[in-house]
């Protein structure tokens, strides 16, 4: 188990560091379809004009919080810290989080899907891991 969490944190992580990278690259979509996408986000979420004119701050987010937690949590499962169930866990929500509110904004799309199933199947794995280690859940 710990080794699929070791290869899905790695893999969420670089995912993550694509997608913000795509998103400084063209930073409005152009390049990858995502005009339309941009423009939902400015009609649905909050302070359009400040943080929805072009993707750069949607990238430095997902990268913190879905690249940078997630490498956090692979470094911690090789370092066989402790901690490093929680941090699986905890990648895991966060992870499926953001996609409830990719759901929101865009709707269901297959990468999206993978993604949250993605999430689902880490926070499950961290619980499980953490269970038998009996350290409370």
């Amino acid at each position: 188990m710990v080794k699929l969490q070791k290869i899905l944190t790695l893999f969420i992580g670089i995912g993550a560091v694509g997608g913000a990278v795509m998103m400084w690259i063209d930073p409005m979509g152009v390049m990858w379809g995502g005009e339309p996408l941009l423009e939902l986000l400015r009609a649905k979420m909050p302070w359009p004009d400040i943080f929805f004119n072009t993707f750069i701050p949607s990238g430095f987010v997902l990268l913190i919080l879905n690249g940078l937690t997630q490498f956090v949590a692979a470094f911690l499962l090789f370092k066989k810290h402790q901690l490093a169930q929680w941090a699986v866990l905890a990648c895991g929500i966060i992870l499926m989080l953001w996609i409830v509110l990719e759901w929101w904004v865009w709707g269901f799309n297959a990468m999206s899907n993978l993604y949250f199933i993605l999430g689902l199947v880490e926070a499950v794995a961290a619980v499980m891991e953490i269970r038998k280690t009996k350290r409370i859940i």
